[in-house]
């Protein structure tokens, strides 16, 4: 038996996975319609929509099967996400990277599989798979009716994507940064890693809005949230929490490196604000909050810490410019 390899974007690829927030939840019926469907098309006695994570392929969805999830290193998912095409072993038997496989020799006798991959925004998260007791082939007509399944798939997944993100910067929105930010802060826990949260609010939104109008406002949170987005890592969660709110989730930051983040975005606003041509300049205050496990079990607990700790600098930059003589804008 040969294990599946791992994907060359796989911490991209699961961070896409957990942000859709679906690996554990109840069945759908938008999604096991697609099944059904799939197993009268191809008159199989399996079917499943598969998502793999780091350890198993977990079922949202399968016809024939009494359980929910398998290991990934058994899996044949977890070789059908390697490439962008329809997997397909005609007879697991003859191959020599399943005949010796537990679901070959064992229940449930795998002699055939096709899986499509589930590919949304460039990810491979899991599949659409068939799979019989006895060995097959699929003609082209069939390969067509499975890509076409497997993109309605896509679309319902798309559907969830769409529900935590945020339109306007396509960053995540506050229930995509509760949900994706969570997982990451329980991982880092278990493995000691340091977390930083930084809060970072535009300066003088609504004078941008009043001033210059509600599109060029729309702009500006545009051009912040690309620049936030380029500055930080891949692994980073960066959020729009809504208004001129953003948040981003360090992982593996001190405080001090979370500074650096901090210089890096001022930095690259700068020249952002040089060379705009805009009779305005985009500016930003912000917030460092350590993520403490004694203190916060959750990640609401540290971005409610994080939200008290910006209303405290918002009423000092207030006081402070009141005793300049200076009018405060919002």
């Amino acid at each position: 038996m040969k294990p599946p390899e791992t994907p060359e974007d796989e911490k991209l690829r699961l961070a896409k996975l957990r942000s859709l927030c679906i690996l554990d939840t109840a069945q759908e019926s938008r999604f096991d319609r697609l099944t059904r469907m799939a197993q009268r098309i191809f008159k199989v006695p399996i079917v499943i929509i598969s998502l793999v994570d780091e350890d198993r392929q977990w079922f949202k969805s399968c016809v024939g099967l009494n359980v929910l999830e398998t290991p990934r290193s058994i899996s044949f998912c977890g070789h059908a996400i390697l490439d962008s095409d329809v997997f397909i072993v005609e007879d697991t038997l003859e191959d020599d990277r399943f005949c010796d496989n537990p679901l070959v020799i064992g229940e449930p006798h795998i002699r055939f599989y096709a899986g499509c991959p589930l590919i949304l925004e460039h990810h491979k998260l899991g599949t659409l798979c068939i799979a019989d007791h006895v060995p097959r082939s699929l003609d082209q007509e069939q390969l067509d009716n499975l890509k076409d399944l497997a993109s309605i798939v896509v679309q319902e997944l798309g559907a969830i994507l769409l529900a935590t993100k945020d339109e306007l910067t396509n960053l995540e929105n506050r229930r995509g940064f509760l949900a994706l930010a969570q997982q990451s802060l329980q991982l880092c826990t278990r493995q000691g890693i340091s977390v930083s949260l930084l809060s970072l609010d535009l300066e003088h939104f609504k004078t941008i809005n009043d001033l210059h109008g509600r599109q060029e406002g729309d702009q500006a949170l545009i051009t912040f949230a690309d620049l936030i987005k380029n500055v930080c890592r891949d692994s980073d969660v960066v959020a729009r929490l809504g208004g001129d709110k953003f948040v981003v989730l360090l992982i593996n930051s001190t405080r001090e490196q979370s500074e650096t983040v901090i210089d890096r975005i001022r930095e690259a606003l700068e020249n952002q604000n040089r060379f705009s041509g805009n009779d305005y300049a985009i500016d930003f205050c912000y917030g460092i909050t350590s993520y403490q496990p004694e203190r916060h079990e959750t990640i609401a607990e540290l971005l409610a810490d994080s939200n008290a700790l910006m209303h405290e600098i918002r009423q000092l930059r207030t006081l402070a410019t009141i005793g300049n003589g200076t009018p405060e804008r919002e």
